[in-house]
């Protein structure tokens, strides 16, 4: 009989250490009896100080988030990180709107009547639910748009001829009262609507969708001690860290994440240590790193969090161009046994492309995975939204280290000095991400991620992150059989 043995706080088969690292597909989980009887038995709220309810973070790239992922993410329970290289005007702007989100109601986007069929197309395809709510000059709605009304009309038609009138309407103060989102979603049912706009006094208060009743029933949103969206912000190593990271505090930043490539240096040392002589009341994150000592010394220059994981991404060429880097399950495993020593936490930066491995390193002892590439191709990410010749809708996203990123980092200095920088890449400047036309917004991706880790910790039988990462039993596979677990859409017969 197969036994298992303990290796970094983490039981493996047959009890001897492998001799290689090991990536997320090198590694599987077994089941273990479990007293676990449903998925949504299991806690997955994080203990990192961060507040979130999900163990999702959305990694701090231009392509990937922004405002609208902010807000979307955080209304599930994760939460994003704004880029550093956004400008301290823009930060503030951001982080207020997100605090003034609603915590259930997904904020509209709107129109007048009196704005054309044209207006509309440019704005429909923003939204999975694809509407837009047409409203008076006193905000309250009127209409409603799709892309279905639009078609076979002159692209300058006035909305106010083409507009569903009258739609269905719900009350915010009974959305949000008890019972309400049962009741909200038995009248979108009732009315064949897949969404309805939400009033508060008449006025618009925002949209609610079917799903989306479905979905505020099963997560609970991160919010901070005044109930409002938990969001992070990015500060890098360079210039005057103090100034920046005490801006960015008093924005209103629920998590300030210290960022660079190369977590384990000097001049990433020196920045914590200038943050944590800020006395700052929200978490401090640090990276990044995939050894030990580096946890021990981000830690000990003052991070709360550090951030694991170098070349893993899916923009990333770090590895390839450098051969600095190490597989990212490995790297979890250690760093995470690391920091739990020093009563810390660990977030696993980058690698994931399915929710197994979202699972896998939570196993490995992670407190939060970091999600970027996967989120860029949907609504909610910040890029424009194109289509190829074959009519995919796709956006376009790019490695922090690429020489598109470098050009935007470093737009204020001279002509020169950019022109050096941008001969150094190591990232992808572009690639198409293509919206999947069945899960085109992050909450779809969320639903699958949860699910897939909700599922995995019941066959380990935990009912809390911890409980998963000292249960876990993990298995080497070869590649044969990583290949064995994955679906086949048709037959070969």
């Amino acid at each position: 009989m197969r036994r298992a043995v303990s290796w970094s706080d983490v039981r493996f088969l047959d009890g001897q250490r492998p001799a290689y690292d090991l990536t997320y597909s090198d590694v599987f989980l077994t089941p273990s009896r479990s007293d676990v009887p449903s998925r949504l038995d299991v806690d997955l709220a994080s203990t990192d100080g961060s507040g979130t309810t999900i163990p999702v973070v959305v990694s701090n790239m231009t392509a990937v988030s922004g405002r609208r992922m902010a807000e979307t993410v955080a209304r599930r329970g994760a939460m994003a990180v704004l880029p550093q290289d956004l400008p301290l005007d823009v930060v503030r702007e951001v982080v207020a709107w997100v605090k003034g989100r609603h915590p259930v109601l997904e904020t509209a986007l709107t129109l007048r009547p009196t704005d054309t069929v044209t207006d509309a197309l440019h704005l429909v395809a923003k939204r999975s639910h694809g509407g837009v709510v047409v409203v008076d000059e006193d905000g309250a709605p009127v209409g409603v748009v799709t892309a279905s009304d639009c078609q076979g009309v002159d692209r300058f038609t006035p909305l106010s001829e083409v507009m569903s009138r009258d739609p269905l309407t719900l009350d915010a103060d009974d959305v949000e009262a008890d019972g309400g989102l049962h009741r909200a979603f038995d009248a979108l049912h009732d009315a064949r609507r897949p969404m309805a706009p939400v009033v508060r006094d008449g006025r618009l208060a925002g949209v609610l969708t079917r799903t989306g009743a479905l979905r505020s029933t099963l997560y609970a949103p991160a919010l901070d001690d005044a109930g409002r969206l938990r969001i992070a912000v990015a500060v890098g190593i360079n210039g005057d860290v103090a100034a920046t990271a005490t801006a960015v505090l008093e924005a209103g930043a629920d998590t300030l994440v210290v960022d660079t490539a190369h977590g384990h240096q000097e001049r990433m040392l020196g920045a914590l240590r200038s943050v944590r002589a800020l006395a700052p009341e929200v978490p401090v994150v640090a990276g990044n790193v995939v050894t030990p000592d580096g946890v021990r010394d981000l830690v000990e220059a003052g991070a709360d969090v550090v951030k694991v994981g170098v070349g893993p991404g899916a923009m990333c060429t770090t590895r390839m161009m450098t051969s600095v880097g190490r597989p990212q399950f490995s790297a979890v495993l250690e760093c995470a046994s690391a920091a739990r020593d020093l009563g810390k936490h660990v977030w696993a930066d980058g690698g994931v492309r399915y929710p197994r491995d979202v699972a896998l390193a939570l196993a490995a002892g992670a407190s939060q995975v970091m999600v970027g590439s996967w989120f860029a191709g949907t609504h909610e990410g910040p890029g424009e939204l194109n289509v190829d010749a074959d009519g995919r809708m796709y956006k376009e996203s790019f490695g922090m280290a690429s020489t598109r990123a470098v050009r935007e980092r470093t737009r204020g200095e001279g002509a020169f000095a950019r022109a050096r920088k941008g001969l150094f890449e190591e990232g992808i400047s572009s690639s198409k991400m293509y919206l999947d036309p069945e899960r085109p917004g992050v909450e779809d991706l969320v639903d699958q991620i949860t699910a897939g880790v909700r599922s995995s910790m019941t066959y380990a039988g935990a009912t809390t992150l911890e409980q998963f990462a000292a249960r876990a039993v993990v298995g080497i596979q070869s590649a044969s059989g990583y290949e064995e677990g994955r679906a086949r859409p048709v037959s070969w017969s």
